[in-house]
């Protein structure tokens, strides 16, 4: 079964699947699917998924936004960016990003990005941030108003970049992690 292969026993999805949905793991043994049980687990598989996908997806597409790096815009952009930036830029610039930066996210590593972006956002100093959201809003030439629009776009990774991170360290959350923080609360 398709849902089974990508499932890990400690993993939520499969906790939903055999404590919510009460369809063991290795179902149906001879059984036979109905299509409310086919619509559960695809709503579950779905919802699983959706949220660290979509935060990682935006962040992309937050950078898409940019200009493209190997061209002469690009270049000009980038080159840019790390002088308003100084030393935080290296996070995020792609010369310094190790080669295939968003491959990584397709190989996995859906954190390497968002962590980056973090520690970016982290070591700019207020002088620095202001010169960076100037960069960028120029860059995004959308509606005028470079430097509200690069704030914007920088207000919007640093939410986005820690989306994906809260969102990695929720799959390692067991029935007993969500039980023990539900029963926490009910005791305050």
């Amino acid at each position: 079964m398709i849902v089974r292969l990508h499932l890990d026993k400690d993993d939520e999805l499969a906790q939903h699947l055999t404590n919510r949905l009460n369809s063991p793991l290795d179902w149906p043994e001879g059984g036979d699917l109905d299509t409310e049980h086919v619509a559960r687990i695809a709503a579950a598989a779905a919802c699983e998924v959706s949220y660290d996908h979509a935060a990682n997806g935006h962040l992309v597409d937050l950078f898409a936004a940019l200009p493209l790096p190997d061209t002469s815009e690009g270049r000009e952009f980038w080159t840019s960016l790390s002088l308003a930036g100084g030393d935080a830029a290296s996070n995020i610039d792609p010369g310094n990003a190790g080669g295939p930066f968003f491959d990584r996210l397709l190989d996995g590593n859906e954190t390497g990005i968002a962590g980056r972006v973090l520690s970016f956002l982290e070591e700019l100093n207020d002088d620095e941030h202001n010169a960076v959201a100037d960069v960028i809003g120029a860059a995004l030439d959308l509606l005028g108003g470079a430097r509200y629009l690069g704030k914007l776009w920088l207000r919007d990774a640093e939410t986005t970049a820690w989306h994906v991170v809260l969102a990695s360290r929720r799959q390692y959350d067991t029935a007993e992690d969500r039980e023990r923080f539900l029963q926490a609360w009910r005791n305050a």
